[in-house]
């Protein structure tokens, strides 16, 4: 495999913008579709699940391949709805490049600023296409003015439409300088020189294009200064540069329905992103050495790849998808699970299309493929060799804040729906389960409405599961408002030995949003490893059982400042109890307070219902932060309590003639108002 034909690339946009439209046209002109599938039709070859096609929505991040001008190009088609965030986030950590799609109607929309500040923390270089051109409404250039106000990106036009709205036929190339169509099918490209009466428009464009490249290369500068021409091969190589350290943003226009503009864009992806070498080193954690090491991206090197997403499979079990780093794994060799120091058999490689696949004989650094046969994956483990034990940086995942109970229409269903819950959790981080120890009815957490009932609609349909389920409720948290210091004793006679453990602690509050931290001021080299492993396994624990109401406690620190052990008396168990009793003691005498999850909504409402729209936001306790104006609709900025939201929907439809929508994501915790 050669590193510097691959792309890795996402494709990611807000909900409705036309990127799973995007995706299947450029698997369609690349070759890898014969047919286009439609999301309208419910036919998409990307949005394979059920109630992806039902529901016209990306649900689960699908991968696949194809290849042009001898390049393969791994595609992975991420979900734009804010409830499947957790697609988004471990999509753009194994991802060399994406391209950002925007409705050239609706322009920058509050889920593309999120996805955008995601694919910010990762480094992802972006291309930007401005789809839907055809659209009445649609205003190329103000996209690129929202992307500057909003997102602070330095876009830069490579092509702009010809014509707009029912009158949109092309593009012209401003690299080139040639007008673009595309007959019907889309599959031939026309070409022709730019038309007198456009060559005005094209060379101010032009000028803008080279301008912005001038201040990041100083041939072009010359070349500028000197009034000679600037050759289509140098502007491509200093874009590539630009692109790549991220400093511009190459934007393309285009009409994915209508098949205008996807060539250039798959052209774009191929001259402007990066290949896997081209990007910053990998980084890995060795615990042995408790240091930070860099990855080259090498096929010589030793294995070492990430676990970025599960998907089960009724026969196959589960699909892991991985990203690999360094070295190679071959097909039906072992492989060393080094976040759960666990061996496993590769019993199948597989090259996914969708939901389809062809067999692998190897995976090799810089590339993407799937690994039959591990029994017990997580997302997020990192897979290599026992020889070679570093761990890749962990994937950041949001907490879930709302839950719902479930329970089995029976007790032979009960074990099948916890089988079913631990697949789903395996699947999804940000989906947890667990069994309320005071009822004992299992309640299930999620990251909004929609994200759970999914997930309960798989459960049902794909697990034929029978299952009850309740109303959501919101899953509250606990914190801690003062600092304490707490000693803790614990003894006890077990099968005729005592066990003996104290420790002393101070319990702190963090600044919110910064979750819980676990430290040791000291080390005593008497006290063996596993006692220490022990404490913090008691601590972890303690901090998922809450304070005081049952809630998950968040952004409190534990720092271990004293350890009495006895070598005769103490054991794992009785210094992870004493952890235990220690958090939960010392917590509740440092001020501990209840959370509740606030989120930022944005409304989008016809002009003549925003009085209203905002009544009804103050009534249910929201804080206005401002609108934004745009042609047809303003967009209302709201902040408020998760539990305030439940029913809005059916509220919002009334008071806006089921012409205004919303998108919902979690901000913050806040403590909660009596």
């Amino acid at each position: 495999m050669d590193l510097r034909t691959t792309r890795n690339i996402g494709i990611m946009a807000h909900i409705d913008a036309g990127k799973t439209t995007t995706t299947e046209r450029i698997l369609y002109y690349s070759g890898k579709t014969y047919r286009i599938g439609e999301v309208d039709d419910g036919e998409a070859t990307m949005d394979w699940m059920d109630q992806e096609q039902e529901r016209g929505i990306t649900i689960q991040s699908a991968a696949t391949t194809t290849y042009w001008r001898d390049h393969q190009i791994n595609i992975i088609d991420t979900p734009g709805h804010v409830d499947f965030t957790a697609e988004v986030e471990r999509s753009l950590r194994v991802l060399d490049g994406a391209v950002a799609v925007f409705s050239a109607v609706d322009g920058v929309e509050p889920q593309s600023e999120t996805v955008w500040h995601q694919a910010d923390r990762y480094h992802v270089p972006r291309l930007a296409f401005v789809n839907k051109m055809d659209r009445l409404g649609s205003d190329f250039d103000a996209v690129l003015e929202d992307m500057r106000k909003k997102l602070e990106a330095k876009p830069i036009a490579i092509n702009y439409p010809l014509g707009s709205e029912g009158g949109f036929e092309g593009v012209v190339d401003l690299v080139t300088m040639e007008e673009l169509r595309f007959p019907e099918d889309g599959h031939e490209v026309l070409r022709s020189p730019v038309s007198p009466e456009r060559l005005e428009e094209a060379r101010r464009r032009r000028e803008a294009l080279i301008d912005a490249l001038s201040e990041h290369s100083d041939e072009i500068t010359n070349l500028y200064l000197e009034g000679a021409e600037v050759p289509a091969g140098l502007i491509r190589r200093e874009l590539r540069a630009a692109c790549i350290a991220q400093r511009l943003v190459p934007t393309l226009a285009g009409a994915s329905r209508r098949n205008i503009g996807v060539q250039p864009l798959i052209d774009a992806v191929v001259d402007f992103l990066p290949a896997p070498d081209e990007v910053p080193h990998a980084k890995a954690w060795n615990p042995k050495k408790e240091e930070e090491v860099d990855i080259p991206c090498s096929s010589k090197g030793m294995a070492l790849g990430l676990v970025f997403k599960i998907q089960n499979d009724r026969e196959a079990g589960p699909l892991c998808y991985v990203r690999m780093y360094s070295g190679a794994i071959k097909n039906a060799s072992v492989i060393y699970d080094i976040s759960k120091k666990k061996r496993e058999r590769v019993t199948r490689l597989l090259r996914m299309h969708a939901n389809k696949s062809e067999p692998l004989d190897q995976v090799e650094a810089g590339d993407i493929a799937v690994i039959v046969g591990m029994k017990n994956p997580q997302t997020g483990d990192t897979v290599g060799t026992e020889g070679w034990q570093v761990l890749l940086e962990k994937m950041h995942f949001p907490e879930p804040v709302i839950s719902v109970a479930i329970e089995p229409k029976s007790l032979s269903e009960r074990e099948k729906l916890k089988e079913t819950l631990e697949i789903l959790a395996r699947e999804d981080p940000t989906f947890t389960s667990a069994e309320n120890e005071e009822t004992g009815q299992l309640i299930i957490r999620g990251m909004g409405e929609l994200h759970l009932d999914v997930l309960v609609t798989r459960m049902i349909r794909e697990f034929k599961v029978a299952a009850r389920v309740g109303n959501p409720q919101v899953t509250y948290r606990e914190s801690i408002t003062k600092t304490v210091e707490h000693t803790q004793r614990f003894e006890k006679v077990l099968a005729g030995k005592e066990n003996a453990a104290g420790i002393k602690v101070r319990i702190e509050p963090l600044e919110r949003g910064s979750g819980n931290r676990y430290t040791k001021a000291l080390r005593n080299h008497q006290v063996p490893d596993e006692i220490y492993e022990a404490i913090e396994r008691g601590f972890t624990n303690a901090f998922g059982s809450g304070i005081q109401f049952g809630y998950p406690a968040v952004d409190v620190g534990i720092t271990l400042v004293d350890i009495d052990y006895d070598e005769l008396r103490a054991s794992s168990f009785a210094f992870e109890a004493c952890a235990n009793m220690a958090f939960d003691e010392g917590a509740r005498s440092a001020g501990p307070v209840m959370l509740e999850p606030i989120m930022k909504v944005d409304i989008t409402s016809p002009k003549e219902f925003v009085g209203e729209v905002m009544s009804l936001v103050s009534q249910r306790g929201g804080l206005i932060h401002g609108s934004d104006s745009k042609a047809a609709v303003d967009v209302v900025h709201v902040e408020a309590p998760l539990a305030a939201m439940f029913g809005f929907t059916t509220s919002l439809r009334s008071v806006s003639q089921g012409r205004a929508a919303f998108s919902m994501e979690f901000s913050h915790f806040e403590p909660k108002k009596n």
